[in-house]
């Protein structure tokens, strides 16, 4: 997941060099650019992340050209922190580069405010449509993804949920019973103080209860936001209005706060890879993370010390309202300035139909949005406990509306909270002053857009 982008980048976003040629948007022709033919092929472009884009091109084009022989697909990966301006720039502009579009979960609607994304369920695709595309079988969490404005301008081809990883030897070591989907966070820093441990017997401390997301960073807020959702709160309300600044918003991260009394020394500098790494080292007894790095934890030997017997995944500890998830899925959409619509739709719902979504589940381990994939048979014994997580995930995400703000200006608020969370997390104010902080920069930010007028 991700690494999120200052809107002030979008700015500075044409000094970024487009690596295929751009040419003006022409009229879409009645075909959609077609499909190609053996002597006339059609190639399309994606604009994807660097994390997966080279094993789309090496893996999942060929599998998608063994039934679309004609379409040539080109995946150009690009940084996370680039992507969302490189996205906006093209969306936005006179030339049109790419056919196909990624969004993270919170950039979706600023991506469609362009009004240069098509909407997929629309009539004006609808002629290219595969009568065998099942919307209904979506999971409706991972779909709503890739809504904005009551229109679908995407679909999930990266389903994820914030989740809690757990090293089962080390709860076994210290005398404690496993967590599960109805473990409270009161019962879960009772743990772990036992969870700070001794395991060689030398008398030093060589293992800790938690790792997760502690430093600056956009990601950071979504620990406290999920507490904050699994008591009922919200960020911010149906009229855009700022609802956190409350007892529910500093008692929830007070909480990320005090994980840091039971983390490794240095954990305050944790981002995304080194709570990973400490937890696949076998120096943190859990660890809050985005479920899709479970196979890297627990499967592949290059990455990890673990086995799958010994990593445990379920939801985040829960609160009044029930367990804890957050929202984090990529989904794609097509450009209207595409002259190749067709081919372009053709390969998307390919991509996530459910023989696509099949293969990609197989071979990369991608977490599925289909319902009859995460009920069928999993490709692998290490994913069934997986797919009951993700399962029991997208029923709490869904019951408390638990992801980023879903407006155009989400980046921007996001990055306000990131650098209130961390002010609060390195000790630098309070959690009721860093929250108090964080509500008024967003409000103002809100205002200055029009919200709540």
């Amino acid at each position: 997941m991700p690494r999120i982008i200052r809107l002030a980048a979008a700015t500075s976003a044409i000094g970024l060099a487009l690596t295929a040629c751009g040419s003006p948007a022409e009229e879409v022709a009645a075909d959609g650019g077609g499909l190609g033919s053996d002597g006339s092929p059609v190639s399309i472009r994606v604009i994807a992340n660097d994390a997966f884009a080279k094993q789309w091109q090496d893996q999942l084009v060929p599998e998608f050209n063994k039934k679309y022989p004609n379409i040539k697909v080109t995946v150009d990966g690009v940084p996370y922190n680039d992507q969302l301006a490189k996205s906006m720039l093209e969306l936005t502009g006179t030339t049109a580069t790419y056919d196909a579009v990624l969004a993270d979960d919170p950039w979706l609607p600023q991506l469609a405010k362009t009004g240069a994304l098509y909407d997929l369920k629309g009539s004006e695709l609808a002629k290219w449509n595969d009568p065998d595309y099942d919307w209904a079988d979506f999971s409706p969490t991972p779909l709503a993804a890739g809504q904005w404005d009551g229109k679908q301008y995407s679909v999930p081809v990266r389903s994820n949920l914030l989740l809690m990883f757990y090293n089962k030897s080390l709860y076994k070591k210290a005398g404690v019973k496993e967590p599960d989907q109805n473990t409270t966070w009161e019962q879960y820093f009772a743990d772990a103080k036992k969870l700070v441990q001794d395991t060689d017997g030398d008398g030093k401390t060589d293992s800790w209860a938690v790792g997760t997301y502690f430093t600056k960073d956009p990601l950071t807020p979504t620990i406290w936001q999920t507490v904050l959702n699994s008591n009922g709160g919200r960020l911010l309300d149906d009229k855009m209005q700022v609802t956190f600044n409350d007892a529910n918003g500093v008692k929830a991260l007070q909480t990320q706060v005090d994980l840091l009394k039971y983390a490794p020394p240095g954990a305050s500098t944790y981002q995304f890879n080194e709570p990973l790494e400490a937890f696949r080292q076998g120096k943190t007894a859990t660890m809050f993370m985005w479920g899709s790095v479970f196979k890297g934890t627990a499967v592949d030997k290059e990455s990890t010390t673990l086995t799958p017997d010994e990593v445990g995944i379920t939801t985040m500890p829960a609160g009044t309202a029930g367990p804890g998830a957050h929202r984090g899925i990529w989904s794609a959409g097509i450009s209207k300035k595409s002259t190749h619509p067709a081919a372009a739709w053709t390969w998307l719902q390919w991509v996530t139909s459910k023989e696509g979504e099949q293969f990609v589940a197989k071979e990369f381990g991608t977490f599925p949005a289909r319902n009859s994939t995460l009920d069928g048979e999993p490709p692998a014994d290490w994913a069934k406990p997986v797919y009951a997580a993700l399962k029991s995930g997208y029923e709490v995400v869904s019951k408390n509306e638990m992801w980023r703000p879903r407006l155009p200006e989400s980046d921007a608020v996001q990055q306000i909270l990131a650098l209130q969370t961390s002010q609060a997390i390195s000790g630098q104010a309070t959690a009721q002053e860093a929250v108090q902080r964080a509500a008024d920069e967003i409000t103002g930010l809100l205002k200055s857009k029009g919200y709540g007028q």
